[in-house]
């Protein structure tokens, strides 16, 4: 269904490049490479069963935590397809 001046699959296409933003923002934020033995913020060692569970892990369990607090931030609105990115 057409709304004003949207195509039939505006809303749709919409959804998907939401979802597929969602998608490369989470790939691009896997750890990758060699686990490190201390944490890149705080120095603290990193337990070698987490090394081995998380290949490329760089934070300590507390310091992962406060950075999936801040990464919750993000609000996942699209701005592509929005009205105010069409007019900026």
């Amino acid at each position: 269904m057409a709304g004003g001046w949207t195509n039939d699959g505006a809303v749709q296409e919409q959804i998907d490049s939401t979802i597929e933003d969602a998608i490369a923002r989470a790939r691009s934020q896997l750890p990758r490479g060699e686990s490190l033995h201390h944490c890149e913020e705080c120095d603290a060692a990193i337990p070698e069963a987490r090394r081995l569970a998380i290949p490329g892990v760089r934070l300590c369990v507390a310091c992962q935590s406060e950075h999936d607090k801040q990464q919750s931030t993000f609000s996942g609105y699209n701005r592509r397809g929005s009205k105010d990115s069409q007019l900026r």
